[in-house]
């Protein structure tokens, strides 16, 4: 082994030298590219994980390790109370189901009518397609705060064509309740459909119509075409917009507050979740006090914790596929 490396430096230092010094400035050159390459990356990732880090290490503390300066990043005596009240708080298994079958249904919904759009978009003709289209990037460029009134007043008083206020004499009240934002999603006004319809109609406009003419002759129709041809080809970048509107939904807390206030949901549990410390505190005690700030945000951080967890549970088991999605999209995109 010896002999092979002592030819093998010898070879190179002969190589180099027939090169007049130019293999030793490119050996030079790529092993300081590797080195600045793994800092970078090095530093993109600790400053993604760092904070994670520090929630980890702050879940496990007690309240006098939290006012001790001493104590940085492991904690002198650690517990599990924190997980326990957090836990308690945010009401975590009724929270988990309902989040998961909220953000699985909308996510389906949402794949499926923005699928059908932007195969639209991207491969028929219809008047002001031009205008539409420009709806949608409205859709995108837009906050939904600025039409929330809107919103509110039109499913308070929802009606359909006056007919149930003409019959009844008065309009439909469906606040508190899912389905204004399940009709939202199926109108694909949900949260980023207009982002999903332009990622899936840029997909479909990059693949050869050729296919479709291909099995037009071979005796398709339009309805069969999309079905057997052209959505088994867009499963990358399905998988991709469904991973999106699933992680998406799960995290949101505007529309989740706007029209699901009343189910008991992850996102809306953990942005009330500081506010709820003190009034279970003041029920164990029977005595109004204060919460301390370190604790209130050890509390915080110990949910925010349990609020990720689903998505990189989610994310281990689909990653292999999220990858492959974004890589072929790209490609194709």
């Amino acid at each position: 082994m010896t002999n092979a490396n002592a030819k093998k430096n010898s070879d190179f230092w002969e190589r180099n030298r027939k090169s007049g010094g130019y293999l030793l400035k490119k050996t030079a050159l790529n092993y300081a590219v590797s080195i600045a390459r793994f800092i970078l990356l090095f530093g993109m990732c600790f400053l993604i994980l760092q904070p994670i880090f520090n929630k980890i290490s702050v879940s496990f503390m007690t309240l006098s390790d939290l006012n001790n300066p001493t104590v940085v990043s492991i904690p002198e005596n650690p517990t599990t109370e924190n997980y326990q009240l957090a836990v308690k708080l945010m009401n975590l298994s009724k929270s988990v189901v309902n989040s998961f079958v909220i953000s699985l249904t909308i996510a389906l919904v949402q794949i499926t009518v923005t699928t059908l759009v932007g195969y639209g978009f991207a491969r028929f003709e219809f008047p002001f397609k031009k205008f539409w289209f420009a709806c949608v990037l409205l859709v995108i460029l837009i906050p939904p705060q600025t039409i929330s009134t809107s919103l509110f007043l039109h499913f308070r008083f929802f009606d359909i064509l006056g007919l149930h206020k003409l019959i009844t004499g008065d309009t439909i009240n469906l606040r508190g309740s899912a389905l204004p934002y399940y009709l939202m999603s199926m109108g694909c006004m949900g949260l980023k459909n207009g982002l999903y319809i332009y990622m899936i109609r840029q997909f479909f406009r990059n693949i050869p119509k050729e296919l479709e003419e291909a099995a037009y002759v071979d005796g398709c129709g339009t309805l069969m075409t999309f079905v057997r041809i052209m959505l088994p080809d867009a499963k990358p970048i399905l998988t991709s917009c469904f991973l999106f509107a699933f992680v998406w939904q799960w995290t949101d807390g505007y529309y989740s507050k706007l029209f699901l206030g009343n189910i008991e949901l992850m996102s809306v549990k953990l942005s009330r979740l500081v506010d709820t410390i003190g009034v279970e505190l003041m029920r164990e005690t029977g005595i109004k006090t204060t919460v301390p700030l370190a604790y209130s945000n050890a509390i915080l951080a110990t949910g925010t914790l349990l609020f990720i967890l689903p998505l990189i549970i989610l994310y281990l088991f689909a990653q292999r596929g999220f990858v492959e999605s974004l890589s072929s999209s790209g490609i194709k995109m």
